[in-house]
């Protein structure tokens, strides 16, 4: 299905289609057009705000660990994602699929230096460097591929966060977007029969087998 949406819209789109049902987080002026695309979804998904970015993504690593479901949470650009750097971490040791979606400064001054509100050298390199996965949304056509690329990195192998980020501009701009693109299910890998079986003939020729798991 094809309709022009802004990228917020888009991504908004993605996260219902995905399941997510609530999301944390604190409203800022880089995120303003994905905010109001959550607003115009509040009886789909609820937007729980919070007094601190810290806090926003704690609550969506409590979420996630409590529920077995995805955690999700916003943050504007710079020092609002470093302020979400523990959580990240503390989720990806402890292997919980927690959605970092922040923006970033308008996408022609990304990389240049030039002091704009909430700069970073390199924001995406930080993510990477905190998550399993991290992508940046150039395009409003981007968005639900990539929104559906993180939830197949959030739901197969060892669960993880991912991050996406979003140029402040990019998040208000209009285009024709193909939205019915959706997650594609991936099975966790399967252990080697011949493994098992050799296991198990070690255990029932033990006298005293002692078994060790984690």
């Amino acid at each position: 299905m094809q309709k022009v949406v802004t990228a917020g819209q888009a991504i908004v789109d993605g996260l219902v289609r995905n399941g997510v049902r609530h999301i944390f987080g604190i409203p800022g002026v880089h995120t303003y057009s994905l905010i109001d695309a959550l607003a115009e979804r509040q009886g789909e998904l609820a937007y729980l705000g919070t007094r601190h970015e810290q806090g926003a993504a704690y609550m969506a690593y409590g979420y996630a660990c409590s529920s077995g479901r995805v955690g999700a949470y916003t943050c504007v650009p710079g020092p609002g994602v470093l302020n979400t750097s523990a959580a990240l971490s503390t989720a990806y040791a402890a292997n919980a699929p927690v959605l970092c979606l922040t923006s970033e400064v308008f996408s022609h001054e990304i990389g240049r230096g030039h002091g704009i509100l909430h700069e970073l050298p390199d924001q995406l390199a930080i993510l990477r460097g905190l998550t399993k996965w991290s992508a940046r949304i150039s395009h409003p056509s981007e968005a639900p591929r990539l929104v559906a690329r993180a939830f197949e990195e959030l739901t197969s192998g060892r669960r993880r966060p991912v991050a996406l980020e979003c140029p402040w501009d990019t998040l208000g701009q209009k285009a024709q977007v193909e939205l019915d693109v959706s997650a594609r299910p991936m099975a966790p890998p399967l252990p080697d029969p011949e493994a098992i079986e050799r296991a198990a003939k070690l255990i029932a020729s033990a006298a005293a087998p002692l078994i060790m798991v984690g």
